[in-house]
């Protein structure tokens, strides 16, 4: 039987790339999902590289596919030969020596819409050559994995292989609409929390605690929804100052202890000198420092 994993150079990367991603996955519908195409381009692509390779990667159970040992194989180094294009795009992006090109930005949802998008077009005029791309998410993005250049995150990462600065704080308050404070005590206060997935987050802890056995009647994991409901006259959350500006809300101002969470600006190694991404760093970093969130209100 011929070596597969020595005549990988033989083969279409991207018949092994579906292979890889049918590894993870377990089934074609969720390889599929995962690489944005439909099932049956999975099993095509997979059935080109067992042509190519002229032995069997697969075998079909009733629980969906399993690799086989010499599929199994063939995946792993596929993993490596994905880790290296992605270290050599890396090392070409660092090498470039003009502000051009496209910088993809991770960034919390609430943060993206409500504070750093609306202070970005300055960044049209510095730098003209340059496409910048928000992606706005509450999942954590993989900046070794290139589904990211920047991150934007409200924990500070302790994976390898990351540059990790520190460019702000975020002060958070209790808010609710002024009718709803006039018209019910506080022993009768009901309140709007993150679902159950969001359990330890920072603001959620500190919502529950100030709470205490007064009713969650309300749960979403978007912020944008949180305040719609405040401001329905749902109950109260625990919202960023800065995202409430310019909405008809209040902080309850009661007797709580202050929450502020940092605000922490992280980028690959391999990166971090790359002309273009230097320069959105910097760029955010000046938004930030010129914005005192624990204040709301500008320097």
């Amino acid at each position: 039987m011929r070596d597969p994993c020595a005549e990988m150079r033989m083969v279409d990367w991207e018949d092994v790339r579906h292979l890889v991603a049918l590894a993870k996955a377990g089934t074609l519908s969720g390889a599929a999902r995962a690489l944005g195409v439909d099932h049956a381009t999975v099993g095509r692509r997979v059935a080109s590289l067992e042509r190519s390779l002229e032995t069997t990667l697969v075998e079909r159970t009733l629980k969906g596919y399993r690799l086989t040992t010499v599929g199994r194989q063939v995946a792993d180094s596929g993993v490596q030969m994905q880790l290296q294009a992605e270290t050599m795009q890396r090392i070409t992006r660092a090498a470039r020596s003009v502000i051009s090109g496209s910088v993809r930005v991770s960034v919390p949802p609430g943060l993206a819409t409500h504070f750093l998008v609306p202070r970005l077009g300055i960044w049209r005029e510095l730098h003209p050559e340059l496409r910048l791309e928000v992606v706005s998410e509450t999942s954590i993005v993989s900046l070794g994995g290139l589904e990211a250049d920047i991150a934007i995150r409200l924990r500070r990462p302790d994976e390898p292989n990351l540059a990790v600065r520190r460019v702000g704080r975020m002060a958070f308050g209790i808010y609710a609409t002024q009718e709803y404070l006039l018209r019910r005590k506080p022993e009768s206060w009901e309140f709007i929390a993150f679902d159950p997935r969001s359990a330890g987050a920072a603001q959620q802890d500190w919502l529950l605690r100030f709470a205490g056995n007064r009713p969650i009647v309300f749960r979403t994991n978007d912020l944008a929804t949180q305040l719609a409901a405040v401001h329905g006259g749902i109950g109260l959350a625990a919202l960023p100052h800065f995202f409430v500006e310019n909405v008809d809300v209040s902080d309850v101002k009661a007797d709580y202890e202050s929450l502020f969470r940092d605000i922490w600006l992280v980028v690959h190694t391999d990166l971090r000198k790359a002309p273009a991404v230097r320069a959105v760093v910097e760029m955010i970093a000046g938004i930030f420092k010129s914005y005192d969130l624990r204040r709301h209100e500008r320097l």
